[in-house]
């Protein structure tokens, strides 16, 4: 079983109230290989909502406490961002997920790109705060803009 990006199969949940659909990855769910999740939503936050960057480091630092999450008015979103996360990695226990294709750049879900936390565009190596912590607990996360045609199958 498999862990998605709710935003990626379609559900309307990101920051901008929008989706990224990829139909193959809604074609994972259709199929029941996978289960939507979208952590900001499921830490509290709502959708639409302001966009959020990771200040002073990565995914990892949020959850060592080295570095906060903040939105671009500077509201501190950090406990959202860790109880999402923490609800997430709950959810790939229960149905058993080893894999997790998750959307690139979120400070949530990005698992080789997020942005600087300048709100100016700019990205940098690093996870999102869910994609970390799901790496902590032996879950191997990719980015649908780096995943393979042979995930689909």
């Amino acid at each position: 079983m498999k862990l998605v990006s709710a935003c990626l199969m379609g559900i309307h949940c990101r920051f901008d109230g929008k989706s990224s659909l990829d139909t193959d990855i809604q074609q994972l769910v259709i199929e029941g290989k996978a289960v939507p999740i979208c952590p900001e939503q499921i830490g509290g936050l709502s959708t639409p909502r302001l966009p959020a960057e990771i200040i002073g480091g990565t995914g990892e630092d949020v959850l060592d406490g080295k570095a906060k999450v903040m939105n671009m008015e500077g509201e501190d979103v950090t406990e959202a961002f860790i109880r999402g996360a923490e609800e997430v990695l709950r959810i790939a226990k229960t149905v058993g997920a080893t894999e997790a294709i998750l959307k690139e750049r979120s400070p949530s879900c990005g698992s080789n790109v997020i942005y600087n936390g300048t709100f100016q565009g700019i990205k940098q190596a690093g996870n999102g705060v869910t994609a970390a912590l799901l790496k902590r607990n032996g879950i191997q996360v990719k980015s649908e803009e780096t995943e393979n045609e042979t995930t689909f199958k």
